[in-house]
């Protein structure tokens, strides 16, 4: 006889008091339970929470999960039986195989380690700015709005190509769609006029090709509104994660004294503190994968049509997998965490991530050496978990002047 399985009634949507980097703890209690626990989507719909790393791991590389848009239920919302439309045209992270290789495959070469780690100077360039302007400016700041979404927003325009004199509104809109604080209207708004923004820059780059990631797709066999959804893509996977990671990591090396000792001792730990701070925060929390057929999963048979969660933060939190895996040290010898997720659908732009991150910390942390808080930890204002993506919504800093 199976031994009974835990069962999670509804993702948990608040973090314990204190505990802002750790995941919501009945998630925490459901991994302790067991790598997978019955889940009830909203509305009643059954399904599955996977906690494990190794079944999460695993099921990110089988193909018989799949990551179709319309396949999938809604983690918080009741959708009742509504129909859920395909993803549009260039989404391709909710598309399977063919349709998802046929997008990513044009795009690998533009982000090999090696085309990234020549984007480092530009990237040290780019941070240094924005610090010059953050000592002229003097404390105390917010971190976010001075450091930690700038960067990533700059490195993305100059990817996609947009033009200098355009930089100014299209990055008013970026932060807009992505802000914690912005109600939906206005966000929706700032949507619509990227969309239609990238889609002339599409256009105008047909005509005339330029030197950049969007001007280079113009060999494939992409059309223009293929090609505006991969720019809007590659804008919402290189923008927020980053900006969250910067802020979020920013944050944690701040609460833990002996860890930022360290890294500000020993610049040699930088690629081991991003990864571990990948780890450790693991922003891109949640992913989700609808059974095609029936499969046999950590001694359960997940039905065909029944869309499982996939939990990266418990997972990146697994005892089974990481020592201690609640503590942030950026010692820490064991890697593999999956941050950036696993198999075909692994994040494309995972190297320029780590390119901006390496920059930029150790920058931040040089420049103003008595960083700190300007409020008490539990006043930091923190997304709200139904986010996509978790992070702080601002940072107050302060240093010696």
């Amino acid at each position: 006889m199976a031994e009974p399985v835990h069962t999670v009634n509804a993702l948990p949507t608040a973090r314990r008091p204190g505990c802002p980097f750790d995941p919501p703890e009945e998630l925490i209690r459901a991994r302790e339970h067991g790598p997978i626990s019955r889940y009830t989507f909203p509305g009643g719909k059954p399904g599955w929470l996977i906690t494990g790393y190794d079944l999460v791991r695993s099921v990110l590389a089988d193909p018989r999960f799949s990551s179709r848009k319309e396949l999938m239920r809604h983690p918080y919302v009741d959708i009742g039986d509504a129909e859920i439309p395909p993803a549009p045209p260039g989404e391709f992270l909710l598309m399977d195989e063919p349709q998802h290789g046929r997008y990513r495959k044009p795009l690998v070469g533009k982000f090999t380690v090696r085309r990234m780690r020549l984007l480092t100077e530009r990237v040290e360039q780019i941070t240094a700015e924005h610090l010059d302007a953050m000592e002229q400016a003097g404390p105390p700041t917010d971190l976010v709005t001075a450091f930690a979404k700038p960067i990533p927003t700059v490195v993305i325009c100059e990817l996609l190509g947009v033009p200098y004199r355009d930089r100014g509104s299209f990055q008013e809109q970026a932060v807009t769609i992505f802000s914690g604080d912005a109600d939906a209207e206005d966000q929706l708004a700032a949507y619509i006029a990227i969309r239609e923004y990238i889609a002339r820059l599409v256009a105008a780059k047909r005509a005339d090709p330029t030197d950049d990631v969007l001007g280079d797709l113009f060999d494939s066999d992409l059309t223009d509104e293929e090609l505006t959804g991969v720019g809007l893509l590659l804008l919402a996977a290189g923008l927020d994660t980053t900006a969250n990671m910067l802020a979020l990591g920013t944050f944690a090396l701040l609460s833990n004294p002996a860890q930022l000792a360290a890294l500000r001792a020993d610049p040699s730990l930088t690629d081991k503190a991003v990864e571990e701070l990948l780890r450790y925060l693991s922003v891109a929390k949640t992913f989700m994968r609808t059974a095609l057929e029936d499969v046999e999963l950590g001694g359960r048979t997940i039905e065909a049509g029944t869309t499982v969660i996939l939990s990266y933060n418990t997972a990146n939190r697994d005892p089974e997998r990481f020592t201690d895996p609640h503590t942030l040290d950026l010692g820490r010898q064991e890697g593999g965490h999956l941050a950036f997720g696993h198999g075909i659908h692994q994040c494309l732009g995972q190297q320029l991530a780590r390119v901006e991150m390496r920059a930029a910390l150790p920058a931040l942390l040089t420049r103003f050496p008595t960083l700190r808080l300007a409020v008490p930890a539990e006043e930091v204002g923190l997304r709200p978990e139904v986010a996509d993506v978790f992070g702080v919504k601002s940072l107050p800093v302060t240093w010696d002047a």
